[in-house]
């Protein structure tokens, strides 16, 4: 019976107090009405179970799985193909997953003194737009064992930059550090689980960076997330407590959204677990029992040796930074930051330093790398231009003499006078400039004037004419027509 017909029986009867006229104004059977009338809830039809074609074996399959838990259903079909079983895989693969024993491992959970650890781990979100196309944001989060105190932060990316620059962030929030972090099995923290009785053996960087702050890295077991529960309730929590209904932004102002949720709502709740907000336990027990941060922060920083092109451009993640052009194809030492990219000539000597770009196929150029190549190459060409000139003959140094001591801008002028030789010829230029310079005319006006004065063509004389002034007065001149008048 559907809901709205129940509902319905439900409202008329209370208004008319007959089942035979609910059944009438409804068009139904007075059995549906009383059946409706005495249901709680909307009636169900119960269809018939169906059968199956391994019904029959399904007494001996649960025989099976309790006694050998680890078969898998490709297995238990072939065994059933012994029993005459003419069915097919998929069947058997539900019946198994029915059957099979769902027994959750039981652990311990663990209690920690104040100070003692912190968790540490990733969760990723939507993608946002930056130049070039979308890059997805990735949130760190750190939480204080003792007191579920936490801290949380928006990346570009989960690199080793990154990862040491949350943890930093993480330990400047709290003002201390804890006795040991446990971190998941990411490749910026170990290069190898742990495996069997080998312990796990973490990334050198990382150590580094615990060996600066005095905290003990502590990789968990692979695929027991239990036992870092913690940060993986604080990650589940930041998803539904922030990010649930929240459209992406640009990263600068989700991390003020995240650090004023951080502060107003998280750290200000009363926690399920201990009954006691994070910030009030944190205060009374565990701010105290942190060790206290070294004198100066962790630069946080990837090195490694980069090639330069021949345009003077490095390429981070399909990014360019320029270089100065006298680096061009030679290696440098590029120091990565999560917000710098800081690149060192041999001798740790510094050349280049850029904001870190995180969009794609973007140029970060410094107008100052390339101005030593603009000058190099116009001092070529100048010269270029200079022995072109000088090859005009002997009186070319002269005149350019001359040019450089009366004309600010002489450059131009002989870059003139070499287009006006390759024009009308490099002998009659260099006529030009003997003529020119007796004629002290320097400049490429003058030399133009006096060759477009020479190429000029005069006309040719003809028969001399004199006239005389009596032949003016003798004039054949038509008598004049009155009749107009």
């Amino acid at each position: 019976m559907q809901p709205e017909l129940w509902q319905q029986i439900l409202t008329l009867h209370a208004e008319l107090h007959s089942v035979r006229a609910v059944a009438d104004r409804l068009h139904v059977h007075r059995k549906t009405v009383r059946r409706a009338l005495h249901s709680p809830r909307p009636p169900r039809r119960l269809a018939a179970p169906r059968g199956s074609i391994v019904d029959p074996y399904r007494g001996w399959l649960l025989a099976k799985l309790q006694q050998y838990p680890e078969l898998t259903a490709v297995r238990l079909l072939q065994m059933l193909r012994e029993q005459h079983y003419s069915g097919g895989y998929s069947v058997v693969k539900r019946c198994v997953a029915e059957l099979r024993p769902r027994l959750l491992p039981a652990h311990f959970s663990p209690e920690f003194a104040p100070g003692e650890c912190a968790q540490a781990d990733w969760g990723c979100w939507r993608a946002v737009d930056v130049p070039g196309g979308r890059r997805r944001l990735s949130f760190f989060v750190m939480v204080l064992c003792h007191s579920r105190m936490l801290y949380a932060e928006f990346f570009y990316g989960e690199a080793m930059e990154h990862w040491l620059a949350a943890h930093r962030h993480a330990l400047e929030f709290f003002g201390g550090v804890p006795a040991k972090i446990m971190v998941d099995n990411c490749r910026t923290a170990v290069t190898r689980p742990a495996m069997g009785e080998q312990p796990a053996v973490f990334n050198s960087q990382y150590l580094d960076f615990a060996g600066h702050y005095g905290f003990r890295p502590v990789a968990c077991t692979p695929r027991r997330a239990n036992q870092k529960g913690r940060v993986e309730s604080a990650v589940g929590y930041t998803r539904t407590s922030f990010l649930a209904g929240r459209e992406p932004a640009a990263i600068e102002a989700l991390n003020a959204a995240l650090a004023d949720w951080r502060d107003t709502v998280a750290n200000v709740r009363l926690h399920s677990t201990t009954g006691r907000r994070p910030v009030d336990l944190f205060a009374e027990a565990e701010r105290a029992a942190l060790s206290a941060l070294p004198a100066g922060p962790h630069p946080c920083t990837v090195d490694r040796t980069i090639p330069v092109s021949s345009r003077f451009r490095v390429t981070v993640d399909t990014n360019l930074y320029s270089v100065p052009s006298s680096l061009a194809s030679r290696k440098l030492s590029l120091r990565l930051a999560a917000d710098r990219v800081s690149l060192f000539d041999e001798g740790n000597v510094p050349v280049a330093d850029h904001p870190r770009s995180y969009g794609h196929r973007q140029k970060s150029v410094n107008p100052e790398h390339e101005r030593e190549l603009v000058l190099r190459t116009r001092h070529a060409r100048d010269q270029q231009q200079l022995a072109r000139f000088l090859a005009l003959g002997s009186h070319a140094e002269t005149y350019l003499g001359a040019l450089r001591e009366r004309r600010p801008d002489w450059r131009s002028h002989v870059r003139r006078i070499n287009a006006l030789a390759e024009i009308h010829g490099r002998d009659q230029v260099a006529r030009l400039l003997a003529d020119a310079c007796e004629n002290h005319a320097f400049g490429a006006e003058y030399v133009l004037n006096i060759l477009a004065a020479r190429q000029r063509v005069l006309p040719e004389p003809g028969p001399l004419h004199v006239t005389r002034r009596e032949d003016l007065l003798d004039l054949d001149l038509p008598e004049p027509d009155l009749d107009v008048y």
